[in-house]
Protein backbone atom coordinates (compact mmCIF):
# COMPACT_ATOMS: atom_id res chain seq x y z
CA UNK A 1 0.00 0.00 0.00
CA UNK A 2 1.31 3.45 -0.47
CA UNK A 3 1.72 5.58 2.26
CA UNK A 4 1.16 9.22 2.39
CA UNK A 5 4.28 10.23 2.78
CA UNK A 6 5.34 8.54 -0.59
CA UNK A 7 2.05 10.34 -2.40
CA UNK A 8 3.78 14.03 -0.65
CA UNK A 9 7.14 12.71 -2.24
CA UNK A 10 5.66 12.11 -5.09
CA UNK A 11 4.12 15.43 -5.72
CA UNK A 12 6.80 16.77 -4.88
CA UNK A 13 8.67 15.29 -7.36
CA UNK A 14 5.90 16.65 -9.71
CA UNK A 15 6.25 19.88 -8.68
CA UNK A 16 9.98 20.74 -9.44
CA UNK A 17 9.78 21.77 -13.13
CA UNK A 18 7.52 24.59 -11.19
CA UNK A 19 9.88 25.34 -8.61
CA UNK A 20 12.68 25.44 -11.05
CA UNK A 21 10.94 27.44 -13.81
CA UNK A 22 12.22 30.91 -14.38
CA UNK A 23 10.82 33.77 -11.31
CA UNK A 24 10.66 36.57 -14.39
CA UNK A 25 7.29 37.73 -15.54
CA UNK A 26 7.47 36.66 -19.09
CA UNK A 27 6.05 39.23 -21.69
CA UNK A 28 2.62 38.60 -22.77
CA UNK A 29 3.67 37.78 -26.35
CA UNK A 30 6.17 35.17 -25.20
CA UNK A 31 3.51 33.83 -22.06
CA UNK A 32 1.65 31.17 -24.12
CA UNK A 33 -1.92 32.75 -22.81
CA UNK A 34 -1.88 35.40 -25.72
CA UNK A 35 -2.33 35.62 -28.86
CA UNK A 36 1.10 37.67 -29.95
CA UNK A 37 -0.64 38.16 -33.35
CA UNK A 38 -3.40 40.20 -31.45
CA UNK A 39 -3.78 43.72 -31.90
CA UNK A 40 -4.90 43.74 -28.45
CA UNK A 41 -0.85 42.35 -27.41
CA UNK A 42 0.33 46.05 -28.23
CA UNK A 43 -2.39 47.50 -25.51
CA UNK A 44 -2.34 45.36 -22.45
CA UNK A 45 0.03 46.49 -19.59
CA UNK A 46 2.78 43.94 -19.64
CA UNK A 47 3.32 41.68 -16.04
CA UNK A 48 6.42 43.10 -15.29
CA UNK A 49 5.05 47.00 -15.69
CA UNK A 50 2.47 46.43 -13.34
CA UNK A 51 3.21 43.75 -10.98
CA UNK A 52 6.82 45.15 -9.68
CA UNK A 53 5.72 47.81 -8.42
CA UNK A 54 3.80 45.96 -5.40
CA UNK A 55 4.87 43.86 -2.52
CA UNK A 56 7.19 41.25 -3.49
CA UNK A 57 6.84 37.73 -3.02
CA UNK A 58 9.08 34.75 -3.61
CA UNK A 59 6.34 32.52 -5.36
CA UNK A 60 3.25 32.50 -8.07
CA UNK A 61 3.13 35.68 -9.70
CA UNK A 62 5.63 37.22 -7.51
CA UNK A 63 3.03 39.53 -5.69
CA UNK A 64 2.51 39.57 -1.93
CA UNK A 65 -1.18 40.19 -2.62
CA UNK A 66 -2.12 40.36 1.52
CA UNK A 67 0.57 42.76 2.02
CA UNK A 68 -0.75 44.54 -1.08
CA UNK A 69 -3.65 44.91 0.07
CA UNK A 70 -3.28 45.87 3.98
CA UNK A 71 -0.45 48.24 3.26
CA UNK A 72 -3.19 50.04 0.67
CA UNK A 73 -0.97 49.18 -2.67
CA UNK A 74 -4.79 48.11 -4.28
CA UNK A 75 -7.96 48.45 -2.57
CA UNK A 76 -10.38 45.98 -4.31
CA UNK A 77 -14.01 46.10 -3.86
CA UNK A 78 -15.07 44.32 -1.14
CA UNK A 79 -18.60 43.55 -2.81
CA UNK A 80 -20.69 43.44 -6.19
CA UNK A 81 -24.08 44.16 -4.48
CA UNK A 82 -24.31 46.92 -1.69
CA UNK A 83 -26.32 44.57 0.04
CA UNK A 84 -23.42 42.26 0.75
CA UNK A 85 -22.33 42.98 4.13
CA UNK A 86 -18.28 41.84 4.37
CA UNK A 87 -17.48 40.66 7.73
CA UNK A 88 -13.60 40.15 8.74
CA UNK A 89 -13.15 37.47 10.86
CA UNK A 90 -9.93 37.29 12.57
CA UNK A 91 -10.12 33.53 13.65
CA UNK A 92 -7.38 30.64 13.09
CA UNK A 93 -8.20 26.97 12.47
CA UNK A 94 -5.51 24.28 13.07
CA UNK A 95 -5.87 20.89 11.13
CA UNK A 96 -4.46 17.99 12.77
CA UNK A 97 -5.12 15.41 9.70
CA UNK A 98 -2.09 16.18 7.92
CA UNK A 99 0.19 12.71 8.48
CA UNK A 100 3.68 12.82 9.92
CA UNK A 101 3.60 16.45 8.05
CA UNK A 102 3.20 19.68 10.33
CA UNK A 103 -0.45 21.14 10.99
CA UNK A 104 -2.16 23.19 8.76
CA UNK A 105 -3.04 26.72 9.81
CA UNK A 106 -5.90 28.09 8.49
CA UNK A 107 -6.21 31.66 9.17
CA UNK A 108 -9.81 33.33 8.12
CA UNK A 109 -8.34 37.36 7.94
CA UNK A 110 -6.73 36.88 4.95
CA UNK A 111 -9.34 35.17 3.00
CA UNK A 112 -11.98 37.37 4.42
CA UNK A 113 -10.08 40.50 3.63
CA UNK A 114 -10.71 39.14 0.25
CA UNK A 115 -13.94 37.77 -0.21
CA UNK A 116 -17.61 37.38 1.67
CA UNK A 117 -17.79 34.13 3.59
CA UNK A 118 -20.43 33.23 0.88
CA UNK A 119 -17.74 32.33 -1.28
CA UNK A 120 -16.69 29.16 0.71
CA UNK A 121 -19.45 28.38 2.67
CA UNK A 122 -21.01 26.15 2.12
CA UNK A 123 -20.23 25.70 -1.13
CA UNK A 124 -16.91 24.71 -0.91
CA UNK A 125 -16.74 23.83 2.84
CA UNK A 126 -19.47 23.16 5.18
CA UNK A 127 -19.08 25.40 8.36
CA UNK A 128 -18.64 22.61 10.92
CA UNK A 129 -15.96 20.87 12.93
CA UNK A 130 -14.57 17.61 10.77
CA UNK A 131 -17.20 18.06 8.28
CA UNK A 132 -14.58 18.70 5.31
CA UNK A 133 -12.61 15.41 4.25
CA UNK A 134 -9.53 18.17 3.18
CA UNK A 135 -6.91 15.87 1.95
CA UNK A 136 -3.67 16.97 -0.41
CA UNK A 137 -4.93 14.79 -3.88
CA UNK A 138 -8.78 16.45 -3.32
CA UNK A 139 -6.63 20.30 -3.01
CA UNK A 140 -4.22 19.13 -6.07
CA UNK A 141 -7.84 17.84 -7.80
CA UNK A 142 -9.17 21.64 -7.58
CA UNK A 143 -11.74 21.13 -4.54
CA UNK A 144 -11.30 22.61 -1.10
CA UNK A 145 -8.55 25.00 -1.15
CA UNK A 146 -7.43 24.08 -4.58
CA UNK A 147 -10.27 26.63 -5.98
CA UNK A 148 -8.48 29.25 -5.29
CA UNK A 149 -4.26 27.80 -4.28
CA UNK A 150 -2.96 26.97 -7.54
CA UNK A 151 -4.58 29.41 -9.79
CA UNK A 152 -5.37 32.82 -7.87
CA UNK A 153 -2.99 32.49 -4.66
CA UNK A 154 0.35 31.26 -4.41
CA UNK A 155 0.52 27.68 -5.38
CA UNK A 156 0.50 24.25 -3.74
CA UNK A 157 4.11 23.93 -4.58
CA UNK A 158 4.48 26.04 -1.11
CA UNK A 159 3.48 23.46 1.51
CA UNK A 160 5.06 25.29 4.56
CA UNK A 161 2.81 28.35 4.23
CA UNK A 162 -0.18 25.87 5.21
CA UNK A 163 2.16 23.09 6.86
CA UNK A 164 3.69 25.44 9.23
CA UNK A 165 2.71 24.26 12.61
CA UNK A 166 5.23 22.31 13.85
CA UNK A 167 3.50 19.42 15.79
CA UNK A 168 5.67 18.25 18.38
CA UNK A 169 5.60 21.98 19.75
CA UNK A 170 1.99 22.39 19.45
CA UNK A 171 0.00 22.76 23.10
CA UNK A 172 -3.45 23.53 21.85
CA UNK A 173 -5.85 21.81 20.75
CA UNK A 174 -6.63 21.13 17.06
CA UNK A 175 -9.75 23.63 15.75
CA UNK A 176 -10.60 26.79 16.35
CA UNK A 177 -7.56 28.56 18.27
CA UNK A 178 -8.18 31.51 21.00
CA UNK A 179 -7.14 34.75 20.10
CA UNK A 180 -4.99 36.42 23.40
CA UNK A 181 -6.50 39.06 25.13
CA UNK A 182 -5.83 42.32 24.26
CA UNK A 183 -3.43 44.42 27.06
Amino acid sequence: MISARSIFIGLLLLAFPLLAADPGWKPLAEDGLHDPASPAIGVLQEPAEALSLLPPDTAGNRVSWVRALRERYIAPRTNIFPETNIEILDMDIIMDQTGELPLVLFPHKPHTEWLDCANCHDRIFVEKVDANPINMFAILSGEYCGQCHGAVSFPLTECNRCHSVVRRTFTGKPGVQPKPEPD
